[in-house]
């Protein structure tokens, strides 16, 4: 398997369709963002013309309304692989969701609770946000470190692991030999720190001229929640405050360019904690020049 990873807007797209091309590979999405359809300009979306006739997975495979857990994902993804693997092609598995391109390549294993995760909901709704997290730091205090204490969903499903197994979230992770199970070449792109953040800025600008309000506005007249899942990405959640009368659409702009730069920090620091990833500067004046570095040690490998 080969595997592209990287911040947003640093050409992760670009360069797995190259690799398809030469490679004989078929691209399967690790975003945990563009499997939702209708919901294109505010997440990068690859188009028809760039895909140039390379098969694409998990793009546009559920409604907005609809949630999408990284156990899902991991059982679909690990499918795909095996079918593309069958044809006799490469798999190509490209994305910035950090914990979805782990939970694939990893011996991560998911507890499957008979918890019904509703009536955890309701259990807990009289507790906030701090309140709920404070909760799991009672009960598993490893857990927290990973789990952020407004990541509501994350913090029930932690909590839930306990009540219905007996077992603490953080107890059945650190079980796990955390072994590779596919043989795959991690890449990784990168940018220095100032190009990528103007990058991503000038990304935001052409997302609005492309149309991002238009879109947004399409969603919530369709009856977009802020809780729904797909409406917790950057690029849409700032605009609830917008409906709300809360922000100008200047300070949403400059919000989602906030919010971006922001996680593509987040998205180097896992990466580079959590795999053994091949970094590779990226030639903005030359890609080709990135294509052929990477094609280079790709060769290597495969041999």
């Amino acid at each position: 398997v080969l595997v592209v990873v990287g911040p947003t807007g640093v050409g992760k797209t670009k360069l797995s369709i190259e690799l398809a091309k030469k490679y004989d590979g078929e691209v399967i999405s690790g975003d945990s963002m563009q499997i939702y359809k209708t919901m294109d300009i505010g997440t990068a979306k690859v188009t028809r013309q760039e895909m140039q006739g390379v098969i694409h997975h998990l793009i546009d495979v559920k409604n907005p309304d609809e949630s999408y857990s990284v156990m899902e994902l991991q059982e679909t993804v690990r499918q795909k692989i095996h079918e593309i693997t069958k044809r006799g092609k490469m798999p190509i598995l490209v994305g910035g969701t950090g914990l979805y391109i782990k939970a694939v390549l990893y011996d991560y294993q998911f507890e499957k609770s008979e918890s019904d995760h509703e009536a955890t909901e309701r259990k807990y709704a009289h507790l906030d946000n701090q309140a709920l997290y404070q909760h799991l730091r009672d009960i598993d205090p490893e857990a927290t470190h990973n789990i952020h204490p407004n990541n509501r969903r994350r913090v029930l499903r932690a909590i839930e692991i306990y009540e219905t197994t007996g077992q603490k979230k953080s107890s059945i992770e650190a079980a796990q030999n955390h072994q590779m199970i596919y043989d795959a070449y991690l890449i990784g792109l990168t940018l220095p720190r100032p190009l990528l953040h103007s990058r991503i800025d000038q990304r935001v600008n052409v997302m609005m001229e492309n149309g991002l309000e238009e879109e947004v506005d399409r969603l919530m007249k369709s009856g977009a929640q802020d809780d729904w899942q797909s409406m917790k990405a950057i690029g849409y959640k700032e605009w609830f405050d917008y409906y709300r009368g809360d922000k100008s659409k200047i300070e949403v702009v400059e919000a989602i360019k906030t919010h971006s730069r922001q996680y593509a920090k987040r998205q180097y620091t896992w990466f580079n904690n959590q795999m053994q990833v091949n970094w590779y500067d990226v030639n903005l004046e030359n890609f080709a020049e990135t294509v052929n570095n990477v094609e280079k040690d790709v060769d290597v490998w495969i041999k």
